[in-house]
């Protein structure tokens, strides 16, 4: 009998356990066939529509009940056959073991991880985020049928990624707001969609909201750090991956995060609450804390005088000493500060019963299009999931499919690769991250599946050569202590090809954890440098990190004829390492940051949020879309195995914008007009083109439409208008269109945070080629 079989079984048993306790003390909330008086409860009722079913529950609870429901650990209410529930689940690449909700046992050992969000980023394959999201849901889902997680998640992580140095930069989609965007709502439609009208798989959260980029840098800490941004900044950098979370993908929650925004924290911000996510997105959903920062506005911050305080300001969204406005606000509190707090406030009139009546509304509507109030999840959609829908081999293979869309091809010099394992008589791995496992599944990870190390899959793929691996340093800070340098040229020496890999993991960069430069940690370089000039042959560079290196002298080495950026590839990311090497898979990631040089770590304080340049001041801006320096590699940089052609086949040269009648513009010379809806109306245009691989071998491509618009409002020098992948044969050709809706894709945020369109010579870039686009009136 299989693992899988006997899995099946005591899935069986754990759902005969789970009916017979329930018929004294339900499990599942509304479990009308254990305890048939819950039918009486119109909250138990599927067929009333959500906001019914939430009324008649807030209107059954006492004050200290619904105090209960303020906190992520929320408790149990006997009497109304409501057992206790965890809010705090993660998802950011595969079900994971961090928070309170999950947990896995002999029944169900691990789930698939894929990789790092940052890798996966690196595709630019829309339908691959999603694709990964709908298998992490059906994942959870059959872990939830057997009470080993919960149903709501805090993923994505939608922040962009401003730094090079930020820790967490490897969770998030990288730099671009538009890359950004649309991994967030595509993820989140993964992990959300269901089969019913207005229910949800799971819940998912887009986190954290906003200008959160720092986490320790320096000694200066996430808690308490002030992020100074300007509303130009944060209008068209930081905010658009929450809104498109929001109003695309229909997300279920947003989380606020712990920084302040202007001198406000974000949790008690009632224009970013309440104002924007609420008032102007219209979230149909809860608004959760990062963990325990309404304790860090009070202990922390000294924003509040009093914990009290805390609670108001931030169920109120700012408006604390109003008590005639309803909060507009938090609803969720990871952590227990509400729950302790929120009723002493009530007391001392900041606060009243109505706004945590308010709060927890949002709270239960999502539970209740979860499906938690509908009882036993075996009579539900997704009841039939369970262990055996766990790791199977399709979501295995997506992991490493995942892997080797999003592996970066950054030199490949006189074709060096693919490697023929034909004509490899032996093969030297050396570096700290040779082999292996937990580094590639980066941070807020689950146990995966199994691993495949990059050692494992590069001996698989050259199974005839002889193989010499060494490590080269103890670890990965690759101190003098653990230097071994001469076993690792003495390999180099001998073998016909070298493989270097080399990068960081969770203790060079991580939540908590900034880093300090951007060089290769400890004698990283050293070992680079020193076993590609004992090399007998080719030698590859392989980086494995979430943020980007100054390697610019591994770039500038004819010696090194390769070099690839793997991100954290995941459980089988190995497997895939060695698929793109040896050509099974032909590379097409594309860089989703900017990789600085460590210039700029040397000059650059993280604390400096400003996104566009300052000649006066020599600041150099940051992204590709401001960034005026020099760079190690572009964001979209990327090379592949083949080569593909561009032909543009139709675009506009002309945008005209009707203008009322008597407008001033007609008279005078105008450089931008306010974007309205009445302006709007009849602007998108098509952009045709004609892709085509020229070269030998079948590859995926990217095709990115970047445009620059008029020099006016500070605008972005370039900027990401859309990009689409696409897979080609060898000769094969195929149109790709790109539908511009010129007011949403193309105008500008001016400095006072209002969105403009530019008139005058706007520019489309598709790799080399260039099309001028005049708008006028």
């Amino acid at each position: 009998m299989s693992r899988y079989d006997l899995r099946s079984l005591f899935f069986l048993f754990c759902l005969l356990s789970i009916r017979t306790v329930s018929a004294q003390n339900p499990v599942f909330a509304c479990d009308v066939d254990g305890n048939p008086s819950l039918a009486n409860f119109a909250f138990c009722n599927r067929s009333l529509d959500v906001y019914s079913r939430v009324k008649d529950l807030v209107g059954r609870l006492t004050l200290q009940e619904k105090v209960g429901f303020l906190g992520d650990n929320a408790g149990a209410v006997p009497r109304l056959g409501i057992p206790s529930y965890r809010w705090w689940g993660e998802a950011l690449h595969g079900v994971s073991s961090v928070g309170h909700a999950t947990h896995f046992s002999p029944l169900v050992p691990g789930a698939t991880s894929f990789p790092q969000v940052i890798l996966t980023a690196a595709s630019f394959n829309t339908t691959l985020f999603k694709a990964i999201g709908k298998v992490v849901s059906t994942e959870a889902r059959a872990m939830y049928n057997v009470g080993h997680t919960g149903l709501t998640f805090w993923s994505p992580n939608v922040n962009i990624f401003r730094d090079p140095r930020w820790g967490r930069g490897q969770e998030t989609p990288g730099e671009d707001p538009l890359l950004t965007s649309k991994y967030a709502s595509s993820y989140v439609k993964g992990l959300q969609e269901a089969d019913e009208p207005n229910k949800l798989k799971v819940g998912a959260c887009c986190k954290h909201y906003t200008a959160y980029d720092l986490d320790n840098w320096k000694g200066i800490n996430r808690l308490t750090y002030n992020a100074i941004v300007t509303k130009q900044d944060l209008i068209d950098t930081f905010n658009p991956p929450f809104k498109s979370c929001v109003i695309d993908g229909n997300v279920a929650s947003v989380m606020c995060s712990y920084n302040q925004v202007n001198g406000k924290p974000t949790c008690a911000d009632s224009d970013l609450l309440a104002g924007t996510i609420r008032g102007d997105w219209k979230l149909n959903g809860y608004i959760v804390s990062d963990c325990d920062s309404v304790q860090v506005l009070y202990n922390n911050q000294h924003y509040v005088k009093t914990p009290e305080d805390a609670a108001a300001i931030t169920i109120k969204s700012g408006n604390m000493n109003d008590c005639n406005k309803s909060g507009t606000g938090l609803d969720l509190d990871c952590g227990q500060y509400l729950t302790k707090y929120s009723e002493a406030a009530i007391q001392a009139g900041k606060l009243t019963e109505a706004d945590v009546d308010r709060a927890i509304t949002n709270n239960f509507a999502t539970q209740i299009r979860l499906g938690f109030f509908d009882g036993n999840p075996s009579k539900l959609p997704y009841g039939g999931l369970g262990p055996s829908d766990v790791c199977t081999e399709d979501n295995q293979e997506l992991a490493r499919e995942a892997a080797r869309q999003g592996i970066v091809l950054l030199k490949n010099s006189n074709d060096a690769l693919p490697l023929n394992p034909s004509t490899i008589g032996s093969l030297a791995v050396i570096g700290p991250n040779m082999n292996v496992t937990k580094t590639m599944i980066g941070n807020y990870e689950g146990i995966p599946c199994k691993y495949i190390t990059p050692l494992q899959g590069l001996i698989q793929a050259a199974s005839n050569s002889k193989v010499f691996a060494v490590p080269g340093c103890l670890d990965i800070k690759c101190s003098t202590n653990g230097f071994q340098l001469n076993p690792a040229k003495e390999a180099a020496a001998q073998a016909d090809v070298t493989i270097l890999v080399v990068g960081a993991d969770q203790s060079i960069e991580r939540e908590g954890l900034d880093r300090a430069d951007l060089n290769l940690p400890g004698n990283q370089t050293v070992l680079v440098q020193e076993v590609t000039k004992a090399a007998k042959g080719l030698v590859i560079l392989v980086i494995m990190s979430g943020g980007p290196f100054d390697i610019l002298f591994a770039k500038n080495d004819d010696k090194i004829s390769g070099i690839l950026w793997v991100g954290y590839p995941g459980e089988a990311g190995g497997g895939a390492i060695a698929d793109v090497l040896f050509g099974k898979f032909n590379p097409s990631g594309r860089l989703p940051v900017t990789w600085y040089p460590q210039s700029f770590s040397d000059k650059i304080p993280m604390t400096d949020m400003r996104m566009r340049p300052d000649s006066s001041s020599g600041y150099p801006g940051r992204t590709y879309r401001f960034y005026s320096g020099d760079v190690v590699y572009s964001f979209g940089d990327g090379l592949s195995y083949t080569n593909f052609d561009y032909k543009l086949k139709n675009a506009p040269k002309l945008v005209s914008i009707p203008l009322e009648e008597g407008h001033e513009c007609y008279e005078q010379t105008c450089n931008s007009l306010d974007v309205t809806n009445s302006l709007c109306q009849n602007l998108a245009f098509d952009v045709h083109l004609r892709v085509k691989n020229v070269g030998a071998m079948v590859g995926g491509h990217t095709v990115f439409l970047f445009y620059t618009p008029p020099e006016i409002h500070n605008a972005p020098k370039k900027h990401l208008l859309g990009f689409e992948k696409v897979k080609l044969e060898p000769k094969a050709a195929r149109n790709v269109l790109f539908r511009v809706d010129f007011c949403k894709d193309m105008s500008l945020v001016d400095e006072l945070g209002n969105r403009k369109v530019a008139l005058g010579s706007h520019v489309l870039h598709v790799g080399d080629l260039k099309h001028f686009l005049t708008v006028g009136v």
